[in-house]
């Protein structure tokens, strides 16, 4: 008896870890999940995206058309959706730039944002005005949005 139950333990500590360390790859650091996929501060985002504190007037900072994907670990939505923005960076590596902002930590950055809803995608054309939706989405409704927002010339 004694020997099932610390096989079990051994068993669920193992698994415990190797979750454990899933998830460290997936959340927080300067990148999330992929290598085509930047983490965004508050500060990283008025250089790459927009400064909200110089100029209200929208004036896109980067080259690229860009999404940012607003998440929170918690958010089940969020986390659906996040692999498919992981493969948008990947199918579109070059062409567009994919941000993702952990909204519990950049709580002031999302309300100066007015993200009200999880999760919310922030699509940002190389010129033009940005376009947001909420909710998950489809793949198929997120190529749509990449290709008719972002790849508009």
């Amino acid at each position: 008896m004694k020997r099932k139950l610390l096989l079990s333990l051994f068993v669920s500590s193992i698994f415990f870890i190797t979750c454990r360390s899933e998830n460290t790859n997936t959340s927080g650091g300067d990148k999330s999940g992929s290598s085509d996929v930047m983490q965004l501060t508050n500060e990283t985002f008025k250089t790459k995206i927009f400064n909200y504190d110089v100029s209200r007037q929208w004036k896109y900072e980067g080259t690229l058309p860009a999404i940012v994907d607003f998440y929170a670990d918690w958010c089940g939505p969020c986390r659906q959706l996040s692999p498919m923005v992981e493969e948008l960076a990947k199918e579109y590596a070059g062409k567009i730039v994919v941000y993702k902002v952990d909204t519990d930590k950049e709580r002031i950055l999302s309300q100066n944002l007015g993200i009200s809803g999880l999760p919310t995608l922030l699509f940002i054309p190389a010129e033009g005005k940005p376009q947001m939706t909420m909710g998950l989405m489809p793949k198929e409704s997120l190529v749509k949005a990449v290709n008719e927002v972002l790849m508009v010339k």
